[in-house]
């Protein structure tokens, strides 16, 4: 909160780029305004200058979505697209994509396949037991001695390593468990 002056007076002064006017200096960025002032008038005043007004209390995610749109409408929004490269992988993992950067080719995992890589990329560089893994990708109980969780393993392994008797992304840790290792 501002103390002599509304966000009004200092957003049109351009006080947030060090005093020179917002809309000539940085004409393609939005600007959102975030005001304890719910009046019509000062909601009509701030879209005089700023591309949306949002009145406190408001919702981080209506927040998020806001700022989206305002990127978007300028061009510049923040891509989600982005991939995790991961030794000869890249992981689009907003599209549930993996392709090897080396052939080109787009790999696909079977859905529990999915869901083991996905939860050892959320616990990147961390090891996970194979109790830990289980229990999460199927919501039940680790029996000691099934094998279920290796043949996945293997499996994702055939496909994801270019030498799966010496697996680099999906690593064993003897005793433990697994990681993915970091980048």
């Amino acid at each position: 909160m501002l103390t002599h002056y509304s966000g009004c007076h200092a957003a049109w002064a351009g006080w947030i780029y060090g005093g020179t006017a917002t809309e000539k200096e940085h004409p393609a960025v939005p600007i959102v305004m975030l005001s304890a002032r719910t009046s019509i008038d000062d909601k009509l005043h701030g879209l005089d200058f700023a591309d949306d007004y949002v009145t406190k209390p408001f919702h981080p995610d209506e927040l998020a979505a806001r700022i989206e749109v305002q990127l978007r409408k300028a061009g510049t929004a923040v891509s989600t697209d982005a991939a995790l490269k991961l030794d000869h992988l890249s992981i689009y993992e907003k599209d549930n994509r993996i392709v090897n950067e080396e052939t080109g080719d787009e790999i696909i995992l079977s859905g529990k396949q999915f869901h083991i890589f996905a939860y050892l990329l959320r616990h990147m560089g961390m090891i996970r037991t194979k109790e830990q893994i289980y229990e999460a990708v199927w919501n039940e109980p680790y029996l000691d001695g099934d094998k279920t969780l290796m043949v996945h393993i293997r499996h994702l392994r055939e496909k994801l390593e270019l030498d799966p008797a010496n697996p680099v992304v999906i690593q064993t840790v003897r005793g433990v468990g697994y990681r993915v290792k970091k980048p």
